[in-house]
């Protein structure tokens, strides 16, 4: 009698255990936005010598699990296609996308993944995580802009939302140009870098 009393309290126990590690899974889990990539861009600046010049990654992808109430459960995964870089100037992508700078072959995508959201005020936030390019991976801090969320006035049964981040990173940090192009007498070292996102998800 006591060891089927022990038996089925134990299975009890674990019962509300499992059930309890349930309910903190779908409550912590925010909602999945998709992105919007005809609406949305990447663009970069570095200077050559003293001029800027400027760039864009034509081709990214990524999830975003986002709430502005729920940043425990928030999450961001990006990669973006690195042979997809326009300076508009074939010769100067081609020499980027090479050894000397990005190793498109052997490194063909750069990531990054969220490991902490923080907010700063209602529409300023700040997504801390893990950037890898080339070989290289560091910690940084991505300050984004909410620009706003709302019912899609063209997409009934959706909502939309836009976010717009600026950040500042070293390309010699990352490895990206050896040899003698990791001076920065010609190429700079410091890149601005622009992201825009237009997101979409069900209501």
């Amino acid at each position: 009698m006591n060891t089927r009393y022990f038996a089925f309290s134990g299975l009890f126990s674990l019962f509300l255990l499992l059930s309890s590690f349930a309910f903190i899974k779908v409550k912590n889990d925010a909602p999945k936005w998709d992105l919007d990539a005809t609406h949305s861009s990447i663009k970069f600046s570095i200077n050559h010598i003293f001029t800027p010049t400027i760039g864009t990654f034509d081709k990214f992808e990524g999830t975003l699990k986002f709430d502005p109430e729920n940043l425990e459960g928030s999450q961001a995964n990006f990669t973006i296609d690195v042979a997809s870089i326009n300076t508009k100037d074939e010769k100067r992508d081609g020499h980027l996308q090479s050894k000397d700078f990005f190793n498109v072959k052997k490194y063909p995508k750069m990531r990054f993944v969220s490991t902490k959201f923080t907010k700063k005020d209602d529409k300023n936030f700040e997504i801390e995580g893990k950037l890898t390019i080339r070989d290289v991976t560091k910690t940084i801090k991505l300050p984004f802009t909410l620009l706003g969320i709302q019912d899609h006035p063209m997409r009934k049964g959706k909502k939309v939302a836009g976010v717009k981040s600026k950040i500042s990173i070293n390309r010699n940090d990352y490895g990206v140009g050896t040899g003698s192009w990791a001076a920065t007498a010609v190429v700079g070292d410091e890149v601005e870098i622009e992201i825009i996102l237009e997101l979409t998800r069900k209501k």
